[in-house]
């Protein structure tokens, strides 16, 4: 049986699930395979290994047994296979018998290609920098010193009874810790009032004279202080509250593993051009830099930036913004909506129920194998995906899930990564208000488990009937390409659609509203709009919206100097969202001069008045400078008076010629 051009070996797991292997081949599109393996990890490797040898990718049915197979592949100097668990997502289950769909789905997804997130690499020689103020420090550092290359930084006023070592195999200091920067490999602390411990103190721990500040450098810090931590969480860097005996092992241990050259994904993708950050000085959005808990991101000119070393795949400045400017790369590229559609149209094609989409990170995964293995498993109709972090995941994802067939969305976030959690959050809220305001009832949840007893009765609640007929468009473009396409699909078959639908501040669609009283239409929210979502026109002053386009990020609100923009959060869906809408129109005022048209009359009025008492405008003719064209403006200034034209020069001289001088000699001059 081939899928995706990968030939598919099936075991039984000893027979532990009921497989309809003509059923299975039918919902994936190809033959049956020849045998259904029993113990293809133990009595029936052989088989594996020829297979292995005969060339070609392998797709393996087996979860449990994957770091097996893929040894034996390396051993054949093959690549390894790949592995999907079927069995405790599929077969090991009350309604296993009816899971053939699932089955399916769960096979297809395995066979995709996704595209290779980019990596960042961090080095580590291993050097730790350990701050606390007592004894603590001092064992902690015995205790690396003998594999690490150590330094103790003592808090002041906390070393009094301490005992010097007896020998000298770290860097003792006393001072104040200001501020750090770096990460992983690189880290620097900035520290007031060093100085080094006395080599020839008797008793207690003494300190040489300070030194003023210093910079300590180290590729790891363990920080013992009890104080407010100098970073945000970040890989290398240990707070650890020294009385937690626990947590203190656990990190000396990390430590202690922590050295070498390390490869992460480099988890965020930044768009700057579309960022709504700020523009001209006049920042706007801020969501992602609020969201972010290990401080990776920081502005750069108008725009977000992410520095890879720091980041830590939270995923939450992703889920909050509002333009697509941020992306989640793992998968890479739009690899998440490609598994998404493999899962819902496989299991649609095969004849499934109406699904519950179950996206859970590693941990919610291992809580559904506890599940299977010890209860009644996942049900037939609820079909789980594993991501990086769901954390990641905005309202595009949610929708475009309900829109492809997915009768409900269940989320099963991590508790230990519970403040991650808000901009997530906030998408299920807004997928919510979607489908209520199209007559369905709320299709998504978000839960935050990972006790297996407690998660049985939420994936056993059956979902409601999916959208039909399902989307099939492709996921090509960005976030607000891919929102629109969802968006239209559930307006077009929703049993209560309307035109316009409430939305909250914050959420990412809707409109303006213009004070065209204030508004002189000069433009300036035009320029700093990063959606392209408002617009001039080429004849005429004008200023109109692309209401499909608009995010709701408040740069024209922050930017229009007369104050005359406000925010109207709504989601719109008939036709004219994606027309031009006029907001404010005025004819153009002309030269007085030469009658070309230049400029609008609101502004030209506006300056008038504010420049009336201005002393570069006082005498006759100066205020008609404001009324006229850039070229007119140029020769009226030249033709006022003469103490007016700075840049004038004295009057030339008369050059004189033979017949002055002869009218003179005659006296005739």
């Amino acid at each position: 049986m081939k899928v995706g051009g990968k030939r598919v070996m099936v075991c039984s797991c000893e027979g532990s699930m009921p497989l309809d292997v003509k059923a299975l081949a039918k919902a994936l599109g190809t033959e049956p395979p020849e045998q259904v393996y029993f113990q293809l990890c133990r009595s029936q490797a052989d088989a594996f290994r020829q297979a292995v040898a005969s060339g070609g990718e392998l797709l393996v049915a087996c979860g449990q047994e994957a770091p097996l197979f893929a040894e034996l592949a390396r051993l054949a100097g093959a690549p390894e296979p790949i592995c999907v668990d079927i069995r405790d997502r599929a077969g090991w289950s009350d309604e296993a018998a009816r899971a053939t769909p699932k089955t399916a789905a769960l096979i297809n997804e395995a066979a995709l290609e996704p595209e290779p997130t980019p990596s960042v690499t961090l080095t580590s020689e291993g050097s730790v920098l350990i701050l606390g103020r007592g004894q603590e420090v001092l064992d902690a550092a015995r205790r690396l010193g003998a594999e690490r290359a150590v330094t103790c930084l003592l808090l002041p006023g906390h070393d009094s009874d301490l005992l010097p070592p007896a020998v000298r195999a770290l860097g003792l200091f006393r001072g104040k810790p200001l501020r750090a920067a770096g990460h992983l490999g690189a880290f620097k602390v900035n520290v007031a009032d060093l100085a080094g411990a006395s080599p020839s103190a008797r008793g207690a721990l003494s300190f040489e004279g300070n030194v003023g500040s210093r910079e300590l450098a180290a590729d790891m810090v363990l920080d013992l202080s009890g104080q407010p931590a100098l970073l945000a969480p970040r890989d290398g860097w240990f707070v650890v509250d020294p009385r937690d005996r626990v947590a203190l092992e656990h990190a000396l241990a990390e430590i202690c593993s922590l050295v070498g050259e390390f490869e992460k994904p480099r988890w965020i993708k930044v768009d700057a051009a579309l960022c709504a950050h700020s523009r001209n000085g006049q920042v706007a959005c801020t969501r992602c830099l609020d969201s972010c808990p290990s401080g990776a991101l920081s502005p750069l000119g108008d725009a977000a930036s992410v520095d890879a070393h720091v980041c830590g795949g939270h995923g939450s400045c992703a889920s909050v913004c509002p333009t697509g400017a941020i992306r989640f790369d793992v998968p890479a590229g739009n690899g998440l909506f490609t598994r998404l559609g493999a899962l819902l149209e496989t299991h649609r094609a095969a004849g499934g129920g109406s699904p519950v989409l179950l996206v859970h990170e590693e941990a919610g995964g291992e809580a559904l194998s506890a599940l299977a293995r010890f209860g009644d498993g996942l049900p037939a109709d609820a079909i789980p995906m594993q991501v990086a972090a769901i954390a990641a995941l905005g309202p595009d994802v949610l929708l475009t899930a309900l829109a492809k067939g997915a009768g409900a969305v269940l989320l099963l976030a991590d508790p230990a990564r519970r403040a991650d959690l808000d901009g997530v959050r906030a998408a299920a809220r807004l997928a919510n208000r979607v489908a209520e305001g199209l007559g369905w009832a709320a299709r998504v949840r978000l839960e935050v488990e990972a006790d297996p007893a407690a998660i049985a009765p939420l994936v056993a609640a059956r979902a409601p009937k999916a959208v039909e007929p399902a989307a099939e468009f492709l996921v090509l473009g960005g976030k607000r390409q891919t929102l629109g396409l969802a968006l239209a699909h559930l307006h077009r078959h929703a049993p209560a659609p309307v035109e316009v639908l409430a939305l909250e501040p914050g959420d990412p669609f809707g409109t303006i509203a213009v004070d065209e009283a204030k508004c002189t239409l000069c433009m300036a929210c035009v320029s700093a709009c990063p959606a392209k979502a408002l617009s001039g026109h080429p004849d005429k002053p004008s200023l109109g919206i692309l209401e499909i386009n608009c995010v709701q990020c408040g740069l024209c609100r922050v930017t229009c100097p007369e104050k005359a923009v406000s925010l109207m959060p709504r989601l719109a869906f008939g036709p004219d969202t994606r027309v031009r809408r006029v907001l404010k129109e005025e004819e153009p005022y002309e030269c007085i001069r030469c009658g070309k048209p230049f400029a609008s009359k609101s502004v030209i009025e506006r300056m008038t008045e504010r420049m009336s008492g201005h002393a570069m405008f006082k005498g006759a003719g100066k205020l008609d400078l404001i009324k006229m064209c850039e070229d007119c403006r140029v020769v009226a200034q030249y033709q006022l008076e003469e103490g007016s034209r700075p840049m004038a020069g004295a009057a030339p001289p008369v050059t004189r010629t033979t017949e002055d001088y002869l009218r003179e000699r005659d006296g005739e001059g």
